[in-house]
């Protein structure tokens, strides 16, 4: 099917669905679609729904018995059945949902699905009995049943371990963020530093620009900091509290403060587990439970060290999420008097550049590096990318490496194609070369890589100065990439 053109991107979702939804083979199918909110996934589904002629219900909070009576009425209007159906219970619903697919494939959309089994936890097991793989009533149906959910953690477990679902579905589509270049097209910014200083903030949610800020986006470089403070720090506009909403939105979140302390020690720059039970004065054991929650809602995210296999690092997946907790937080009693904003975000340039905007720029650099850059840059194609500390014996100290790419061979040692540091405000210069030199000694004594053809990689959006520019101009080894370069296409 034909994607509509009002809708931006979202070629493979859109691909996956309607493969999905117009298999012709005998036989009831079930899908899972997943994503945290304002990711267009209703969009997404409602626009597929139309395009095949299927029925489309959007659960909201109530009780077993309204959701069920709402259901029925919203079946009825569909269908135009000779009676008004008036269902007993979830067994009888479903069975004619699943009676919707005897003629024809048909997608049915059930949209925020964790409501309906939030009010009745009985639900998942009642699919798992009518989509058993022998009863006629499946086998006889072409129905395209698509379970739709934003509470992250629940839609996780519902396809794991011992869950009713496990093994019953066909499809399990997660709708994420636009990655940040196409996010630059969809809020129109051409400018590169403006584009990465905007995604620092708002990331890549679509349902942004338009609906929470209708339409208000940054009209240059010179407008940024006027947008920040008409925008996100505006009490009266909803991208103010959004931040807050997207925890507060999760069934496993009951007592936000301690969640909230957690990310906030994160964007603050502790990124272990032991950095943040220090932060927090609590025992490291005391906040697994909280991190491992906010892994499962998908805002918080462990990031495997590169060169020692049992560290990692958490960092927060929400740009917005983390602006909020590591600017916004702090001053929030300010914030919300009017006429703070302009005062607050001065006093906050210097935290947002060093503790929110770099490490957004590393990780922009690390996605570069792993899904846009040409293979020719590093030499070879990196299997995988990330950041890690070498430790110097030498010295006794540990150099941080922000972008490490490595090829796996699949036997012998595994080749570091490069390494390369990342700097948001430095011009970068001798001084950075001669670091990066000195780590890839270290690693070539180690023997733990093939380093023979170990490539140094230096990022920066202030740009870099003559000695470094002649230096990549007369070295094979090294490359110089900057703000433009992570937008620019490949070829």
């Amino acid at each position: 099917m034909d994607k509509p053109q009002e809708m931006f991107d979202r070629d493979s979702e859109w691909a996956a669905l309607s493969a999905f939804v117009t298999d012709d083979r005998p036989g009831a199918t079930l899908g899972v679609v997943s994503g945290r909110r304002r990711q267009g996934k209703t969009f997404l589904l409602d626009a597929i729904t139309r395009a095949a002629g299927g029925f489309y219900f959007g659960a909201t909070e109530a009780t077993n018995a309204e959701s069920l009576r709402r259901f029925s009425d919203a079946l009825t209007r569909f269908s135009s059945p000779p009676s008004a159906y008036h269902f007993e219970d979830w067994v009888e619903a479903v069975d004619a949902l699943l009676a919707l697919g005897v003629a024809r494939p048909i997608p049915i959309v059930i949209d925020e699905f964790p409501y309906l089994a939030r009010a009745n936890p009985e639900l998942p097991s009642i699919l798992q009995q009518a989509f058993g793989p022998l009863r006629p009533e499946r086998t006889g149906s072409r129905a395209r049943l698509l379970l739709c959910g934003s509470a992250m953690s629940f839609m996780g477990r519902l396809l794991s371990g011992s869950a009713p679902l496990r093994g019953r579905a066909g499809l399990e589509l997660v709708v994420p963020p636009l990655e940040y270049r196409m996010a630059a097209q969809f809020w129109g910014i051409e400018d590169p530093e403006l584009a990465i200083k905007t995604h620092a903030i708002v990331g890549g949610t679509p349902a942004y620009p338009n609906e929470f800020l209708r339409g208000d986006v940054p009209r240059g470089p010179e407008d940024f900091d006027a947008w920040v403070v008409r925008t996100v720090l505006n009490p009266q506009t909803p991208l103010f509290r959004e931040g807050r909403y997207l925890l507060a939105e999760e069934a496993d979140v009951r007592d936000p403060a301690i969640y909230l302390s957690v990310l906030s020690a994160v964007a603050d720059g502790n990124t272990t587990r032991g950095g943040i039970a220090t932060y927090l004065g609590r025992k490291a054991i005391d906040v697994a439970h909280p991190i491992a929650v906010l892994e499962d809602i998908g805002l918080l995210r462990r990031d495997g060290d590169a060169f020692r296999k049992n560290r990692s690092a958490f960092r927060i997946a929400e740009p917005l999420v983390a602006f909020y907790a590591g600017i916004m937080r702090p001053v929030w009693d300010q914030l919300q008097r009017p006429g703070m904003a302009e005062r607050v975000w001065k006093a906050s340039g210097h935290r947002f550049a060093s503790k929110i905007l770099g490490p957004h720029f590393e990780q922009l650099c690390r996605e570069w590096a792993l899904f846009h850059a040409d293979p020719e840059v590093f030499g070879g194609m990196p299997t995988s990318v990330a950041s890690g500390g070498v430790n110097d014996p030498d010295a006794r100290t540990l150099h941080e490496v922000d972008v490490v790419t490595i090829e796996s061979t699949g036997s012998g040692k595994p080749r570091l194609l490069a390494i390369g540091e990342a700097k948001w405000q430095d011009t970068m210069g001798r001084a950075h070369l001669e670091r990066l030199e000195h780590i890839r000694t270290i690693l070539r004594k180690s023997g733990s890589f093939d380093t023979t053809e170990t490539r140094l990689l230096c990022f920066s959006g202030a740009g870099f100065n003559d000695h470094l520019r002649e230096a990549s101009e007369s070295r094979n080894d090294l490359r110089l990439i900057g703000a433009a370069d992570l937008y620019r296409a490949v070829g």
